[in-house]
């Protein structure tokens, strides 16, 4: 959830930052570093995301029966 919140701040910083009155070689500066900061928040939060997301391998019940079969004692 710390993440989301950092994406959060990173994109009021966004928002607010043409109104501080920087210069235009820094406004240019601190806005791709904050562009780069929320595409790395962003790609972590999708990459824990898919990870939460992996398929267990399921055995139905139909299906059940054919994998005792094959068992040699």
């Amino acid at each position: 959830m710390r993440k989301v919140y950092i994406l959060l701040i990173l994109g009021v910083w966004v928002a607010i930052l043409p109104h501080l009155g920087f210069p235009y070689f820094w406004k240019n500066i601190l806005t791709t570093l904050s562009g780069l900061g929320i595409i790395y928040a962003s790609f972590v939060i999708y990459k824990e995301s898919q990870i939460k997301k992996t398929p267990e391998n399921k055995t139905f019940d139909n299906f059940l029966e054919s994998k005792f079969e094959n068992k040699v004692d």
